[in-house]
């Protein structure tokens, strides 16, 4: 234990000795791993998962964040019990006590959710930049360049002061709280001024908390008009959105959790010199740093989109008849899929290439079929594909402009996703140095964890090439990472079983039942979100889904097998 640690936890046991309140201010005073995982959790992920949920669903999926956080804490807080109870490093632990499948797949999957990851942080905080903050200084590709070089600088200098002893740790800890604060206050603000002017409905958003699990299978109500107003292509449009909801529903949950986070957190506290005595702090610690910044900042977020886009048409029909930005590509592509249903896809092939060769031309003649056939559809069907259609993660700052001022409006999101970004950067960068040592079998510390640290720091290219990257990284890595979510829960549920690792510490009677009665929900909750997010997953037409869940079987089940062969004989 460093001098750092004992002396926390002298404080701890002087506080327990003056009662609760005593121990509470102790622990403010204290925490720290748990604002690092909330500065991975507030990243681009979060602020599109919010967003793009408050789109589709409104307010009526506002329970579906703080659940996936609250039984993601609590996993996390058995995984704090086992490495601080052990003060062994959990690869290890899960190696040698469950099964080596289970431990490679947790390193190699966290490793690659760091690198591939970092791509669209970058990519978010340089147009938090360029669009929000210093569109005038930073334009143009010369100050894309510059601004997410400057980026990657301060996230490696961060990252090197982490590796500079004790005082670099709460240097590193103290700007990580700064950032996770910005993100929370930003956004909080936005509510706050909503609120002020009357524009959101406090007894809906209210009524969103209470779970509703029909909505994750079927179009939110608030839809059924405008569905219905389609006619004889209700049940087209029905699936569509089902499916759609059910993406946005899965992105908003598996945000919540990462297996990045399941990697961080026992590091960092064993890093910090914490053991037995600080189980308590770690578990108040990760209540505080991840939930309250965590359900607040994408709560607002989803409300704030809800009351802006859910159902609502206009903001995008007007882009579509300037005929730019981010919302028209993807208002066409979900009308082209509409027509696609009804002319079949080889002659919607046919249409695209004469599209494609009109705009190439400077669509000089007559519009081709394509043209005709959108312009054709009926306009509700048009007017449901636009408020569905994906805004920008930076346009519910314009939307904010009639109610605080353009420029307050956009200093305060460019300030809140430019500290989502940096912050998440950060966190990978130091995870990724974490993962690597321990491939490598060395201490987590000096040139080796600062070497591996900087892999992820290809995410420099995100700017650049997220845009082309994404449909070829994005959906592999989810898919995998998400199989790869329930192996880290039912590894450390294992961990938490197990005599041969914990001995005395082993959790008896009703707090036994109550760890696994948690825990057993919070794995079941993981493995039905993996398994149903991922089966109809392809790319290219290989069914990557499938395979993937064809791997979480074979690992689970090596799991459970190893564990049993290793502790039947650990006398009871």
């Amino acid at each position: 234990m460093t001098n750092a640690a004992e002396k926390e936890r002298q404080l701890i046991l002087a506080a327990r000795q003056r009662g609760p309140l005593a121990t509470l201010a102790t622990y403010v005073r204290l925490s720290g791993p748990g604002w690092l995982q909330g500065a991975i959790t507030l990243g681009g992920g979060s602020l599109a998962g919010a967003l793009y949920l408050g789109v589709i669903t409104g307010y009526n999926m506002m329970w579906l964040q703080p659940l996936a956080m609250i039984l993601g804490v609590v996993m996390l807080s058995a995984i704090g019990y086992v490495t601080l109870s052990t003060g062994k490093r959990p690869f290890e632990a899960i190696k040698t006590h469950v099964s080596p499948a289970l431990a490679w797949a947790w390193l190699l999957a966290t490793m690659m959710a760091n690198i591939v990851w970092c791509l669209p942080q970058f990519a978010l905080g340089t147009a938090a930049v360029q669009q929000n903050l210093l569109p005038q200084a930073t334009g143009g590709s010369i100050g894309k360049i510059v601004v997410a070089v400057s980026l990657l600088v301060v996230a490696a200098c961060v990252v090197w002061f982490y590796n500079s002893g004790s005082w670099g740790i709460r240097l590193f800890e103290i700007i990580l709280k700064i950032l996770v604060g910005i993100v929370v206050l930003s956004f909080f603000g936005v509510v706050l001024a909503m609120t002020y002017h009357g524009v959101l409905d406090w007894g809906k958003i209210l009524a969103g908390l209470i779970p509703n699990l029909s909505n994750l299978f079927n179009p939110v109500p608030s839809l059924m008009p405008q569905i219905e107003a389609t006619g004889s292509f209700e049940g087209y449009w029905r699936t569509t959105i089902a499916a759609t909801q059910k993406d946005k529903i899965i992105t908003a949950f598996a945000t919540a959790v990462g297996i990045n986070m399941t990697f961080l957190l026992p590091y960092s506290m064993l890093r910090k010199g914490w053991e037995r005595d600080h189980r308590g702090l770690a578990i108040f610690d990760l209540s505080i740093g991840l939930i309250v910044p965590f359900v607040l900042a994408t709560g607002c977020v989803v409300i704030a989109s809800a009351s802006q886009f859910h159902g609502q048409p206009n903001d995008v029909m007007l882009l579509v008849e300037a005929g730019s930005g981010k919302e028209v590509k993807s208002y066409y592509g979900i009308i082209d899929n509409r027509i696609k249903h009804d002319v079949g896809p080889e002659r919607f092939a046919t249409l695209s290439d004469e599209l494609s060769v009109w705009e190439a031309g400077g669509k000089s003649g007559a519009a081709p079929e394509l043209v005709q056939l959108r312009a054709a559809l009926p306009e509700a069907e048009r007017n449901l594909a636009a408020a569905l259609a994906e805004r920008d993660n930076l346009a519910l700052a314009k939307t904010l402009e009639p109610l605080v001022g353009p420029q307050i409006s956009q200093g305060l999101f460019g300030v809140g996703v430019l500290g989502m970004a940096l912050s998440t950067i950060i966190i990978l960068m130091l995870i990724n140095g974490f993962a690597f040592c321990e491939m490598l079998g060395v201490p987590a510390e000096g040139s080796m964890h600062r070497i591996g640290s900087l892999f992820p720091a290809i995410g420099v290219l995100g700017p650049f090439v997220w845009g082309q990257a994404a449909p070829a990284l994005a959906t592999p890595t989810s898919v995998i990472c998400g199989a790869m979510l329930p192996i880290a829960y039912v590894a450390f549920f294992l961990l938490m079983n197990s005599r041969s690792v914990l001995g005395e510490s082993l959790p008896t009677g009703f707090n036994r039942i109550k760890w696994n009665v948690l825990m057993g929900l919070a794995t079941a909750v993981a493995l039905f979100g993996s398994c149903w997010g991922m089966l109809d997953k392809s790319v290219a037409g290989f069914p990557i889904g499938k395979v993937m869940f064809g791997a979480l079987v074979v690992l689970l089940l090596l799991g459970i097998v190893g564990f049993i062969s290793k502790n039947r004989t650990v006398p009871r």
